[in-house]
């Protein structure tokens, strides 16, 4: 699941041992780095996606850092203490050049020429291993393709990562114009602080669809760095509900630095709390939406609400009857909210106080004895053969034993005898506000 991401600059300057006291200049960025560094380490991914425009690029292919590790160091800004060394997250890699592959999508990891980590990937990670370590890296730099190219390989980017169950983070590294001001080594133009105020604009309002408003001359002509990795970034968050916070916003050297934090919601939590909101106060069925595999998967699924602690409702399917999770997820939140036949409908003045939880389950697979159950980590399917069937669900408070598991689902379902019982098992994947 996609936690987060970060859009952080990268100038070596706001390395203290590399500016020995330059980097003061920009204390407000450095301030705000450190900020979204906390941001990240409090997500504890297990994997960072970091996007860099410094790591090897093609005119028209996206290379991804192939290898099991990669190291670096400051050397050549004067700062040769400053060194790094990383894992790489082979399984996510892999999985990534396949889809790419089955896609023919032009990324994968086939032309490396240089293995030493680049400026714009060791600087986010300077400040990000000062809150958190526990990460494998997947690395990739950008191309010459169209951006909306970049888009599509967020978006693969994305499906993978959910598949593997990856708690994900993104960093999308890029210093703005280089052209702002007077300041800049490489001088200003008019479209370099235009420039500046669009594309903060756009990233401080997380309005990421307008990305590919900006034509490749004006990107051009403004001397941008990290558009590119913004516009990725916006393809791994596609579908996931995010809040954005703009922390900083400078332009001291003459060259646009920004700090943005993206922090993401659960999707299917945040799916269901708004499903509930809309069918309880007004009736309404709203649209599917959500990440990849929300949208292209299927699954049975269960919406429990409760109130002030206590059961409120809750309704599922144990087999898909949607065309996808989302719509899965939308439809059993309306029910539960008000057809659970165990309680009035919900009113809307109790909306405030509900919390509302979302289990999407696995497969179901037979059991042929008690001891290939465990009550924290399988639910159980329990039927006959009338047709009578009950579902439990895993982990619930007061269910202590596997007989009580069972008794509670023949109960559940209407029966009584367990001659001819049939039990399956399966494992569920709780989200919870």
């Amino acid at each position: 699941m996609i936690k987060g991401a970060i859009m952080v600059p990268h100038p070596p300057v706001i390395v203290s041992e590399v500016g020995r006291g330059e980097e003061k200049q920009v204390q407000a960025t450095i301030d705000a780095y450190h900020q979204a560094a906390r941001a990240l380490a409090s997500w504890q991914p297990d994997t960072i996606i970091c996007i860099s425009p410094h790591a090897e690029m093609y005119r028209d292919y996206f290379q991804i850092s192939p290898g099991k590790e990669a190291r670096g160091d400051f050397a050549r800004f004067g700062a040769k203490s400053v060194s790094f060394h990383v894992e790489y997250d082979e399984e996510l890699v892999d999985a990534i050049c396949q889809m790419c592959a089955e896609r023919k999508f032009p990324a994968g990891k086939e032309y490396p020429q240089d293995d030493r980590l680049d400026h714009g990937t060791m600087v986010p990670l300077y400040f990000i291993n000062q809150y958190w370590t526990h990460y494998k890296l997947v690395r990739l730099g950008l191309s010459g393709l169209p951006l909306e190219k970049n888009l599509e390989l967020g978006q693969i980017i994305q499906a993978c990562a959910d598949r593997l169950d990856r708690r994900t983070a993104v960093i999308a590294s890029g210093d703005l114009s280089h052209h702002v001001n007077a300041n800049s080594p490489y001088g200003p133009t008019k479209e370099g602080p235009e420039y500046e105020r669009e594309i903060m604009d756009v990233m401080g309002k997380g309005e990421f669809s307008r990305l590919l408003d900006f034509s490749n001359s004006f990107r051009r002509r403004a001397g941008e760095c990290g558009h590119g990795s913004f516009t990725i970034m916006s393809g791994i968050l596609d579908g996931y509900p995010y809040d954005v916070q703009c922390l900083s916003h400078e332009d001291i050297f003459g060259i646009g630095y920004g700090v943005c934090i993206y922090p993401c919601r659960d999707p299917y939590v945040d799916l269901a709390v708004r499903a509930v909101h809309a069918y309880v106060t007004e009736r309404k069925t709203i649209d599917p939406q959500g990440p990849y595999e929300m949208m292209q998967e299927q699954a049975g699924t269960f919406v429990s609400i409760h109130e002030h602690g206590r059961l409120r409702g809750c309704i599922g399917t144990f087999m898909p009857t949607k065309s996808n999770i989302a719509s899965e997820i939308i439809s059993n939140a309306a029910h539960a909210a008000t057809r659970d036949p165990r309680f009035f409908p919900i009113e809307p003045k109790e909306l405030d106080d509900l919390e509302i939880s979302v289990d999407v389950l696995g497969h179901l697979e037979p059991v042929d004895s008690s001891d290939q159950l465990d009550v924290k980590r399988y639910g159980i399917l329990v039927s006959d053969p009338y047709g009578r069937r009950g579902l439990l669900l895993p982990d619930l408070d007061g269910v202590t034993s596997v007989r009580q598991q069972i008794a509670i689902a023949m109960q559940k379902a209407g029966i009584e005898d367990e001659e001819g019982l049939n039990i399956q098992r399966f494992e569920v994947v709780r989200h919870e506000m």
